[in-house]
């Protein structure tokens, strides 16, 4: 009985640890997966700059919800259309580009939020799937970019 209450405590202790980890991760490294910062900036800048680089890669602009978010929309390839749509209905890429300001610094971190989205622009259809691990990752190029434009434009 000591036995299963040792291997309990063990698997509890294994699982939890990694948890307190990340409450306590400071804003200047936490994002996750994709995630940058951009140093001495505003969230106007940061979002002209998201605004002119996503295009390059065949994003359009779906909402921008200053000062904390800014989404971009892209159709999607076959697999997704195969994985997540139906016939007739395909899917779109959405990225959401969240914008935290890091406190006591003119500093912000960009984490992407990706989702994929059946009937995209349709009022009261559309509906979101979030993604998760390297669909965020495969932004960081993107990022990287929106916070060479963005960094030093300073504070408001």
């Amino acid at each position: 009985m000591k036995l299963i209450h040792r291997t309990s405590l063990f698997f509890a202790l294994a699982l939890l640890l990694p948890l307190a980890g990340c409450l306590v991760t400071p804003v200047s490294e936490s994002g996750g997966t994709g995630s940058v910062t951009v140093t001495n900036s505003n969230p106007d800048a940061i979002i002209a700059a998201a605004q002119s680089v996503f295009p390059n890669y065949g994003y359009t602009l779906h909402n921008a919800h200053a000062p904390t978010s800014v989404s971009f929309d892209q159709a999607s390839n076959k697999v997704a259309n195969v994985m997540w749509g139906s016939y007739g209905n395909p899917q779109t890429l959405r990225v959401k580009v969240q914008i935290t300001r890091i406190p006591g610094t003119n500093n912000y971190r960009l984490a992407p939020k990706v989702y994929t989205v059946s009937d995209a622009g349709e009022a009261g259809f559309e509906s979101k799937r979030p993604l998760i691990g390297l669909w965020n990752s495969q932004f960081s190029p993107i990022f990287r970019q929106i916070a060479s434009q963005a960094s030093g434009a300073g504070s408001y």
